[in-house]
């Protein structure tokens, strides 16, 4: 091997070492084929058909009782939906997006001269010493930094996911 092919070889070692500790992982087990969410027992469960694949403890908006009707009401839908997106970014470590509203949702929203509201997701903490115990967010499903980091490998895009009250 000629020294720039060692050069060369040790800068790819080093890069993969550093994707050792990315919040970016890699998933290769059984499709998430659903995700579930029962918010009364603040559980999300990652399905394989009817196999459990992995479960969470979740905390959910402000104001968790109820369906999500308008913006600001602190509540957490409740229906089917789908994973439609996910943020690298996110200001709460990473997230995937739910398709909240619906077209029923927008059409409740309406009848109380409201908008909806939108943004929900399933995402990490912001502050990750944050009391495990409140609910805190406006809406979205929230888990532990490296929980979500797992889920974002794991969940793909378009995976159904039912929320439950």
């Amino acid at each position: 091997m000629n020294r720039r092919n060692m050069i060369l070889g040790g800068t790819a070692l080093v890069a993969l070492g550093a994707c050792a500790d990315s919040k970016f992982k890699r998933y290769n087990g059984p499709e998430v084929t659903y995700v579930l969410v029962n918010k009364g027992a603040r559980n999300m469960y990652l399905l394989h058909y009817d196999k459990v694949l992995q479960d969470y403890r979740i905390r959910l908006g402000f104001a968790p009782m109820g369906h999500k009707e308008i913006e600001g009401d602190g509540r957490t839908p409740e229906g089917i939906y789908l994973i439609d997106r996910r943020n690298p970014n996110s200001r709460f470590h990473l997230s995937l997006g739910i398709s909240y509203p619906n077209e029923r949702d927008r059409e409740r929203a309406k009848a109380l001269g409201k908008p909806p509201g939108g943004d929900i997701f399933i995402h990490g903490q912001k502050h990750p010493l944050k009391k495990d115990k409140d609910d805190w967010t406006w809406g979205c499903i929230a888990v532990k930094n490296k929980e979500i980091e797992d889920i974002y490998a794991m969940v793909r895009d378009g995976t159904p996911i039912q929320i439950n009250p």
